[in-house]
């Protein structure tokens, strides 16, 4: 259970989704369908109260919380505004290989300004040709002097173009997976270009797109680690971020349900609430199932990690539940909307498209999947 600081975080979180998000979340998604629009002033509110740095260390300017407190503030954020809550896991992301393998030089100067809230993260890791098999990527750092000039593209990057640093995964040597580095690349830096915005599905306020390294020089002071040691930081990383997309699609499905419920308490059919015929509460329950379930996977995995033991199958589990839970759930609050749920009138229909590409980022689930198989037969 949380520290009463930890619930007052998460009492803090559900007051300014109340008060902040939920208002302009439908507003702000349909027009960012139709032309970019970036809810960079959300990250800033989020980002002042101390949201943005919850599970990073107190003496790097973080809150020191468990990693179970930080995951059910991004459930509150998901359950108001996804491609927020997507944001969050992203930005923490970002932050992990600095906090995790920086060196105290590095920790003094960069954590303090990521973790304020002043800045946003993006994490260049995927590529056009090298999405779940990262030993293939082809972003080369070639080590010059006393400085790295980088050179590639990187793909499907959240915040591009927004972002005031780039967490950046390139190879320094032709070694496989053991080539790879990690490099934290300031956003003025000559020769760093962006791609046109990708016209998704939903998550239209997460804005993606190419990530474009033309002899990129970044300071060999910004290299997180070992050259080498890429692979290592970025598997790690995962882990963590595979943990805040699961509850992030259980925040996402806890959403579609209450507007389901409440939905289902409301119309009335046959001189009834349609919520009080059997087969339509019988759905209902099995959409309440699959979030708690959802929600118990991922909270258990981030005791683990708390505890300081393995959690990287379970990190899969809750990847893989959580968002083949959202995917269901948001289906079937659109089944029990009916005609208003096809409407852009409710926000089911959002809600169903934001869930499907949880199956897909962080590690298709098909990838979850593999990796849970291989820890079984260990």
């Amino acid at each position: 259970m949380p520290t009463e600081e930890g619930q007052d975080l998460i009492d803090l979180t559900r007051e300014i989704c109340d008060k902040t998000l939920r208002p302009q979340v439908d507003e702000a998604e349909r027009a960012a369908a139709t032309g970019e629009q970036f809810p960079t002033e959300v990250f800033r509110t989020l980002g002042e109260a101390g949201l943005l740095s919850l599970p990073h260390p107190e003496e790097h300017g973080g809150y020191g919380q468990p990693y179970e407190v930080y995951l059910q503030v991004v459930e509150e954020v998901a359950s108001a505004w996804m491609s927020v809550a997507v944001g969050v896991s992203v930005h923490s992301l970002t932050a992990y290989p600095v906090t995790a393998f920086g060196t105290a030089e590095q920790q003094a100067a960069l954590l303090p300004r990521m973790l304020s809230g002043a800045q946003l993260g993006a994490y260049c890791l995927s590529e056009p040709l090298a999405g779940s098999d990262i030993a293939s990527m082809t972003t080369r750092a070639t080590r010059e002097g006393d400085s790295y000039v980088i050179r590639g593209r990187k793909a499907w990057i959240s915040h591009a173009g927004h972002a005031d640093y780039y967490t950046t995964f390139a190879r320094t040597s032709d070694d496989g997976g053991r080539g790879l580095s990690c490099f934290v690349v300031p956003a003025d830096a000559e020769g760093l270009s962006f791609g046109t915005p990708e016209k998704k599905m939903g998550l239209h306020c997460d804005t993606v797109r190419e990530v474009m390294f033309d002899d990129v020089r970044v300071a060999a002071d910004r290299r997180i680690g070992d050259e080498g040691q890429g692979m290592a930081i970025a598997l790690s990383a995962l882990d963590a971020g595979r943990l805040g997309i699961a509850a992030a699609s259980t925040g996402l499905a806890q959403g579609a349900l209450d507007l389901a419920a409440s939905y289902a308490k409301e119309r009335k059919q046959f001189g009834r609430a349609i919520g009080e015929f059997q087969g339509l509460s019988f759905l209902l329950a099995d959409m309440e199932a699959a979030v708690t379930s959802a929600r118990a996977t991922y909270l258990h995995a981030a005791r683990l990690k708390d505890a300081g033991r393995a959690f990287s199958k379970e990190a899969a589990v809750a990847k893989l539940v959580a968002t083949d839970a959202a995917m269901k759930v948001t289906t079937d609050a659109v089944q029990v909307l009916g005609g208003a749920g096809y409407t852009q009138d409710f926000p089911a229909e959002r809600f169903m498209r934001e869930a499907k590409v949880t199956q897909i980022f962080e590690g298709t689930n098909q990838i979850q999947r593999l990796v849970i198989g291989r820890h079984v037969l260990r």
